[in-house]
């Protein structure tokens, strides 16, 4: 019998981390989001999640709109299927496609959910981090790893009990760091030509100045400021 970290209890971080993170699919589930499950290494993963939230297992809960992506360019199906406001939930440890998916969320203006084992990815890898630190590649594979997004799912559904915790706050500040243009990460559409490219950023595609980090080409990370690309942001390894 495989003894995992979850089978010798969640412990309080990994606890707070699900609760946190149920709160905020709660609040994209009832703005209107979908929520798109991928796992390169491990599709049926992404399957599973998908099936759990769209499926209303128990009298009186609502089905939430989940779909899997499944295929050898999961990068390019997240691009092209995610509106912003919805929800990429990412299954794996040492992945390089969920990495960049993650990495990206922020320009396609989702919310991203990194669930796996191991090695931590770095810190602001993604909005949530659901994660089991215990290196065993047998993990993913085991009946507690599925236990993660089951409570998820039904954390989730616990929040919809209490309606009044999903009111959305609109920011009444004058100056405000989130709605401002400070250092929003944008990705490039098409190549640039004559100091311009097209660039998609959660606030949609829009025209940006890219001289002071031209070239860029398609799929190029920028941070936009003002209307103008003022840095050129490296793949992690």
């Amino acid at each position: 019998m495989t003894d995992t970290a979850i089978d010798r209890g969640l412990g309080a971080e990994l606890a707070a981390d699900l609760a946190a993170t149920a709160f905020t699919l709660a609040n994209r589930f009832a703005a209107g989001a979908t929520m798109w499950s991928i796992a390169p290494g491990w599709e049926p993963h992404a399957q599973h999640i998908a099936v759990e939230f769209i499926h209303p297992v128990i009298v009186g809960k609502r089905a939430l709109p989940a779909v899997a992506l499944t295929g050898p360019e999961v990068v390019d199906l997240v691009r092209v299927s995610a509106r912003p406001g919805d929800i990429v939930a990412g299954v794996g440890g040492d992945d390089a496609q969920v990495a960049s998916v993650m990495r990206r969320g922020p320009a396609w203006g989702v919310t991203t959910v990194w669930i796996g084992s191991g090695e931590r990815p770095a810190a602001g890898s993604a909005d949530h981090v659901v994660w089991l630190d215990d290196p065993d590649p047998r993990v993913p594979a085991t009946g507690g790893f599925v236990l993660l997004y089951h409570l998820l799912w039904e954390l989730t559904h616990v929040c919809f009990e209490h309606p009044g915790l999903l009111k959305s706050v609109a920011c009444s500040d004058e100056v405000c760091v989130t709605c401002s243009d400070e250092g929003r990460l944008g990705e490039v559409v098409a190549a640039s030509g004559d100091g311009v490219a097209v660039v998609r950023t959660a606030r949609g595609v829009e025209q940006v100045a890219t001289a002071l980090v031209d070239p860029v080409g398609a799929g190029d990370l920028v941070l936009v400021h003002a209307g103008t690309a003022i840095s050129r942001l490296q793949e992690r390894a």
